[in-house]
């Protein structure tokens, strides 16, 4: 009997039948080298909050697919994304956060440029004969507002952020987010690949198993997820009126591909996962409150944070683990359940389809 031909990993799989990704895919470092090209750099990336970009000069210091980017309100109230490299030698033009910007001055030779990237003067620039300075000018990237949160894509390719988020402000039935308020950062670096994180976001199942805590919040057993075109969104309302957060419903957005939206009535969180290497990353976990809950409610407030931290923790341990799994050699790939998991799917058929992209490139 002939033995059939192995499946290429980076070909769709209809939900009733698929299988998670393979091990190597968590532990191989020249593939997590293509992400950064084939996924990174072609996506939408959350970088700040519109809250640190209000007036001219204000500015903030990024880092997308590993290209420096600094965030600014030009004079003219226009948000820019300007690619943080001199045009001479490389050398940055910001090197932190800040407000009231009047130029962009290289902290290297002192090459200067306006808010719009714009090369203006420097020392001894006449001395280079045929430099253009009127079209010496900084890469940009585009940039997207959408409530409250900045969100930049590095490519002009990248679909519209308008597709990002189709379908997100109808199902917040009018609770915008825009006017929230920033009340805490936190960081974290887990021992394991991106995606064994953003895999683990994506679907509820473990819920009652790794979260006890939470899973006494939410209704498990009306737990839903739904698939958009580029975001997943799960669901569950909220079990005890009795609790911190009263009646409503949780909504837990993954946004494709590292952004994940925490909504509860009257707060956001946002968590953002960046890859460090093959076997590590970082969580950027933010807090944000309607207009006056953190000042009139620091109880509900405290209660809410320690629930996070706890939920953070206890991600971040299973991920730790399971990552220990895949480089261990003893994992291959197992079903996806077609009920619980159907976030797991959705994400991992983006992934599909950009690796495939990025391997008809090479």
């Amino acid at each position: 009997m002939p033995i059939a031909a192995p499946i290429d990993w980076r070909q769709s799989q209809t939900l009733a039948d698929a299988h998670g990704l393979p091990a190597f895919c968590y532990t191989d470092a020249d593939l997590a080298a293509r992400e950064r090209g084939a996924i990174f750099a072609r996506s939408w990336q959350l970088v700040a909050h519109r809250a640190q970009l209000v007036n001219p000069g204000d500015h903030v210091v990024a880092e997308v697919a590993g290209t420096p980017l600094l965030l600014l309100r030009d004079d003219t109230g226009t948000l820019r994304a300007l690619h943080n490299v001199c045009r001479h030698r490389g050398g940055p033009l910001a090197i932190a956060d800040g407000h009231g910007l009047k130029q962009l001055r290289c902290h290297y030779h002192g090459w200067t440029y306006d808010l719009a990237g714009c090369l203006k003067s420097g020392p001894e620039l006449d001395a280079i004969a045929g430099l253009d300075r009127a079209n010496t000018r900084l890469p940009t990237a585009r940039t997207a507002e959408w409530q409250g949160l900045v969100f930049v894509a590095l490519d002009p390719t990248t679909a519209d952020f308008a597709e990002l988020v189709e379908g997100i402000d109808a199902r917040l039935a009018g609770r915008g987010m825009g006017g929230y308020v920033h009340q805490r950062h936190v960081s974290y670096t887990a021992n394991c690949n991106w995606k064994a994180y953003v895999d683990n976001y994506a679907e509820g199942y473990h819920v009652p198993h790794v979260h006890p805590a939470l899973n006494q919040l939410l209704d498990y057993r009306s737990y839903t997820t739904d698939c958009a075109r580029w975001h997943s969104l799960q669901s569950s309302p909220l079990d005890d009126d009795s609790s911190f957060y009263g009646s409503g419903e949780g909504l837990y957005y993954l946004m494709w591909p590292n952004t994940m939206l925490n909504i509860l009535p009257g707060r956001l969180q946002t968590n953002h996962v960046v890859p460090l290497g093959v076997d590590r990353c970082r969580i950027d976990f933010d807090y944000y409150y309607a207009p006056g809950l953190a000042e009139g409610n620091a109880a509900r407030i405290t209660q809410d944070q320690a629930l996070a931290e706890l939920t953070q923790q206890e991600d971040i341990t299973i991920c730790e683990r399971v990552h220990k799994a895949f480089a261990s050699g003893s994992y291959t790939v197992g079903r996806v359940h077609p009920k619980r998991e159907q976030g797991i799917h959705h994400f991992q058929e983006l992934y599909r389809q950009a690796m495939r992209g990025a391997a008809e490139q090479l």
